[in-house]
């Protein structure tokens, strides 16, 4: 067996680790908090529960066979409901947008919100599913070091085209939707995957087809039970965890990788080192590359937040477990969050995932997460905007401030701190760009042995993402070492 050392325990090192072990290979993962997850991670206060991370799965086949290769399955390990309605949308005007877990529906249900609408929704749809099924035999196929990577996955020049990268988004959004709130929904899948509008390829519209086409998950217990299902997993299949264990060094020869040094002086050796860190971190920190580290700057950060989690007395009327309170000028935002500055009249997404599981939260209260997209590297007064916030929230009809039993708050630093993510960037990098795919930091590392899976490397961050990345990784390895 050739040993492996899996460097950060978040999805992306967990699903490797348990892939690599499945393969035959002597792993030990290294995680320097006291828990493994990375941003997969839940806040607990006074019988509340808050998933601060992720707050939703969607592709769950993805995640699936990384219980498969463990002789496992998804559904083996954790009860997960597929969530109908999926979302739920307001704007300050009053007006109300609910989207159902079926496309007939979701269909009527744009009829209804703007005349015509429906079936400019079902043209959006068409093209991302489009895009979809081009992006899965090409972008998550394998790894992207190259444009050539993608152009050999191609079936016809016409994918070029039809993956639909030569428009932004927001180009997209106008050229379907006549209505400026429709535009306004389509652009939120630019901030949703730490991006803007304005300059994220509209490739991602890809990503309402996939929850319209394959649904959104929660799985019962919070997104803290998936974390725990993983490590679980990983410790029965043989992976050796070790928490609360820094590494501070990969070392090297000038060609290859030989292990790592911890905090305390221990070396490990070991000829195949996997870092599930951000690429910045690794190139400026972990094994000095300065040229390596020019290119991941170059790549762009993706958007950080500011989030909250309130406990809340009482029950909310016409609440979901996802939603979402629009600005009321989304190109202000963006404006805003592009130039590095606070948005004054933010876009708020609220999880409530006691709507779904009352465990959530005590009897006759809910559990509130908010989160407002923010710049990377942001200064936030966290009490000046926790107020802002919850009066942009009030003047939507939300009125929390009377029921609000403590809250707690995460701030782009915060973020940095707990994760060593750059500028607290919750993605990693950006897809900002027609040349994003490529811009961020290769899965092969710069010297033999060293690879990078997570949310800065290719294909990006958010869970079905970081889980395709260790299927890629865990593949190169088993190509290399076979």
């Amino acid at each position: 067996m050739t040993r492996a050392v899996v460097v950060g325990g978040g999805v992306g090192g967990l699903a490797t680790a348990i892939r690599l072990r499945a393969a035959g290979h002597d792993v030990t993962l290294l995680e320097r908090n006291a828990a493994v997850g990375g941003k997969l991670a839940a806040f607990e206060r006074d019988g509340f529960i808050f998933d601060v991370g992720p707050s939703l799965v969607t592709l769950p086949h993805v995640l699936d066979e990384i219980f498969q290769v463990a002789g496992t399955s998804l559904d083996e390990q954790l009860t997960m409901v597929r969530l109908d309605p999926q979302f739920r949308y307001s704007w300050r005007d009053g007006s109300r947008l609910v989207v159902p877990d079926n496309s007939v529906d979701t269909a009527a249900e744009f009829d209804v919100f703007a005349r015509g609408a429906g079936e400019q929704w079902r043209e959006f749809d068409e093209n991302g599913r489009t895009i979809w099924e081009i992006a899965e035999r090409t972008f998550f196929a394998g790894p992207m070091s190259e444009p050539s990577a993608l152009l050999q996955r191609m079936e016809s020049p016409r994918d070029l085209v039809d993956i639909d990268a030569m428009r932004t988004l927001r180009r997209a959004a106008r050229d379907t939707f006549d209505d400026d709130r429709l535009r306004q929904w389509a652009e939120r899948y630019a901030t949703y995957s730490g991006s803007s509008a304005a300059r994220a390829p509209a490739t991602l519209a890809c990503i309402p087809h996939i929850e319209a086409r394959f649904g959104c998950w929660y799985p019962m217990g919070g997104l803290g039970a998936l974390r725990n299902a993983l490590e679980t997993v990983a410790i029965d299949i043989g992976v050796l965890i070790r928490t609360s264990t820094e590494v501070v060094s990969i070392t090297s020869t000038p060609n290859r990788v030989t292990g790592v040094e911890l905090a305390d002086g221990e070396f490990i050796d070991a000829p195949i080192v996997v870092a599930n860190v951000d690429a910045q971190h690794l190139y400026d920190d972990l094994i000095p590359d300065s040229a390596a580290a020019k290119d991941v700057r170059k790549a762009g950060r993706s958007t950080s937040g500011f989030a909250l989690c309130l406990g809340v007395r009482g029950r909310t009327e016409n609440i979901g477990h996802h939603n979402v309170w629009f600005s009321d000028d989304s190109y202000q935002e963006t404006r805003a969050l592009d130039a590095g500055r606070l948005a004054h009249d933010p876009t708020i997404y609220g999880c409530i995932s006691a709507v779904t599981d009352p465990s959530q939260a005590p009897e006759d209260n809910e559990n509130w997460f908010l989160l407002v997209n923010t710049p990377p590297g942001v200064e936030v007064d966290a009490e000046h905007y926790r107020d802002l916030v919850l009066e942009r929230l009030a003047t939507h009809g939300v009125e929390l401030r009377r029921r609000i039993r403590f809250c707690a708050h995460m701030t782009p630093a915060d973020i940095e701190h707990n994760y060593r993510s750059p500028g607290g960037a919750i993605y990693g990098t950006s897809s900002n760009g027609r040349r994003a795919a490529f811009a961020r930091p290769a899965n092969r590392g710069t010297k033999r042995g060293l690879y990078l899976v997570g949310g800065s490397s290719h294909p990006g961050g958010g869970l079905p993402l970081v889980a395709t990345s260790a299927r890629i990784v865990a593949d190169m390895i088993t190509d290399d070492w076979s």
